[in-house]
């Protein structure tokens, strides 16, 4: 059979992701007319959804949800799928920086993948849940990479991910590529917005408002709360919670100006069958030792669902699918001629610390962002710490609030994170 080449076909060109031509369209009516709630949420994402389950589980169910698009529209319904401990911040780094701490924030990063696995079996969220690890690939050849990261993390965060050896390695991803890797059975993966989507579903049961096409126009404090506008409505709340990351535009200059948005790629496949088990004979996700890795993950139906790369520069899902085809066919060169059928990209929000950003501004307004590149557990675990503060109890919010807002640099914060993206792609490059 002659080779193909990687072609978009028409849901590819529309730039529709993968998961919203396989997840049900759930619908939630706009916004009309003016109401009142106890807390006001702007953005169902993660973070969004995350803060009003935290408070429905904790009896707070007057609550309302503002989503501009559809649940799961960025980052959160766009990502790998990959559910594990950690920030985007690394965690020998989050040491530097919080030094005895350090163990405490990656166990609360741990607890909420727990929280979040909890979820979708208490509230039977079909999301094609997947309890089968995650792969850490060493791309270099030096097998201290991976033992003293297996030692550290043993001695510092206090979880064991074990080695696999090369050939052990081999045995489940058939490429030459990789040199050892170390599994964490604790993770796992899923279909990321049909755990949005769960979500949603599960909070509009509870008696929890939420409104689609709703995009906020204005944000006014008023005594005794907030008033919030959107084209057709309005609510006043006594408290605002905003959680739109890489999505936020010009809704907020202050929290605008500490966030840069991201953009990462991915894409899919068409379905494989029997010729996924000539490159991947394992359940478990997987991602690579460099600064600017692949992570990619087999998904149900036998399509290879693959991302990679981080940029500030928009790329059309042509472009996106051309990037990454020749990053797969990279490392599995046997899947020359595979059809790519969807691509796309996200925005992703990063701080200049790379930890997460949650607190409240002077004003009262509580906020959630700067999840980065690792964000399906910390934006679980931001709702637990906001929903906390917003109910009274600050001691766990606090702990974070050491890394504040500082400034990204606007436009110029932009290009320098590009610029440093270049680096440390050309360091890893040079490295192997």
């Amino acid at each position: 059979m002659g080779e193909r080449r990687a072609q978009p076909g028409s849901d590819h060109a529309s730039g529709l992701t993968y998961y919203r031509l396989s997840a049900p369209s759930d619908s939630y009516p706009p916004l009309q007319g003016a109401r009142e709630c106890a807390v006001c949420v702007i953005g169902a994402g993660f973070a969004g959804l995350g803060t009003a389950m935290s408070l429905a589980e904790r009896g707070e169910r007057d609550v309302v949800v503002l989503e501009a698009e559809e649940v799961g529209h960025g980052a959160s319904g766009r990502n790998g799928g990959f559910v594990f401990g950690g920030f985007s911040l690394g965690e020998r780094a989050l040491q530097r920086s919080a030094g005895p701490a350090a163990r405490q924030l990656y166990g609360d990063t741990l607890a909420a993948v727990g929280l979040i696995r909890e979820r979708i079996r208490r509230h039977e969220i079909a999301c094609e849940a997947r309890e089968s690890g995650v792969i850490l690939a060493n791309w270099f050849d030096d097998d201290r990479i991976l033992l003293d990261q297996q030692r550290f993390m043993a001695e510092h965060m206090g979880v064991h991910w074990q080695h696999l050896g090369r050939e052990e390695l081999a045995e489940r991803l058939h490429t030459r590529r990789y040199k050892g890797g170390l599994f964490e059975p604790g993770a796992f993966h899923f279909h990321p917005l049909k755990y949005a989507q769960g979500l949603a579903r599960t909070l509009a049961r509870s008696g929890v408002a939420i409104h689609e096409h709703s995009r906020v126009t204005t944000l006014r404090r008023q005594e005794g709360g907030w008033l919030v506008t959107t084209a057709r409505g309005t609510v006043f709340a006594r408290e605002l919670v905003v959680c739109c990351g890489g999505y936020l535009a010009s809704l907020h200059r202050r929290l605008r100006a500490a966030i840069l948005p991201i953009a990462t790629y991915v894409m899919s496949t068409e379905p494989l069958g029997e010729r996924l088990a000539s490159s991947i004979r394992t359940g478990a996700a997987v991602y690579d030792t460099r600064f600017a890795f692949d992570y990619y993950r087999a998904l149900p139906d036998t399509r290879l669902l693959w991302g990679g790369r981080i940029s500030i520069l928009h790329r059309s899902p042509r472009a996106v699918a051309k990037l990454l085809y020749g990053d797969m066919i990279k490392v599995y060169p046997q899947l020359k001629g595979v059809k790519v059928e969807h691509a796309w990209s996200g925005l992703m929000s990063y701080a200049r610390h790379k930890m997460p950003q949650v607190g409240r501004l002077p004003d009262g307004l509580w906020y959630g962002m700067g999840f980065g590149g690792h964000g399906v557990a910390p934006t679980t675990l931001a709702g637990e710490l906001l929903s906390e503060a917003l109910l009274g109890d600050a001691r766990r919010l606090r702990g974070y609030a050491r890394w504040g807002l500082p400034w990204t640099g606007g436009p110029a914060g932009l290009a320098a994170a590009q610029a440093s993206y270049w680096y440390y792609g050309l360091r890893d490059m040079l490295r192997r």
